[in-house]
Order: C-alpha cells, then structure tokens, then sequence
C-alpha cells in the first residue's frame, strides 16, 4: 500500500469534524501560486463597504493594543 493510500484510508474513518480540520490542514500545507494568490484577492476584494472596513479598523486598533495584566 502507498504512502497515498494510507492516508486515504485513515481519512476515512474520521468523523465529519475531524475531517474538516484534516481537510483545512491538508490545504494550508499546499503553497497558492501567483495567479491563486491574484485570485483570492479579486474576490474578497470590496467585501467590507467603507464604514464597516473603518469599524472594523477601530476595534482592532482599540482591543489589540492594550495589555490586560490580569490575563496570561
């Protein structure tokens, strides 16, 4: 049995949560050309108007840059 279908074999006996994550690992460990890196962008490109981009740019600028010293 190859490597391949080893792997095929394992994925199938994992239930549908742990597959997605199998899934979602398999597709980060594959490197996007060029033109798919293009591609992403194209469309998520506008998908926030102007006042949700600049809502969104406030919360991150007011809850990522402060330091709770009660927290980890």
């Amino acid at each position: 049995m190859s490597s391949l279908e080893a792997i095929v074999e394992e994925l199938k006996s994992l239930p549908p949560a742990e597959l997605a994550l199998a899934a979602g690992y398999i597709r980060r460990l594959k490197r996007l050309s060029p033109e798919e890196r293009e591609e992403v962008l194209r469309r998520t490109a506008g998908a926030l108007s102007k006042e949700e981009a600049e809502e969104l740019e406030r919360i991150i600028e007011e809850g990522c840059e402060r330091v709770d010293e009660r927290d980890w």
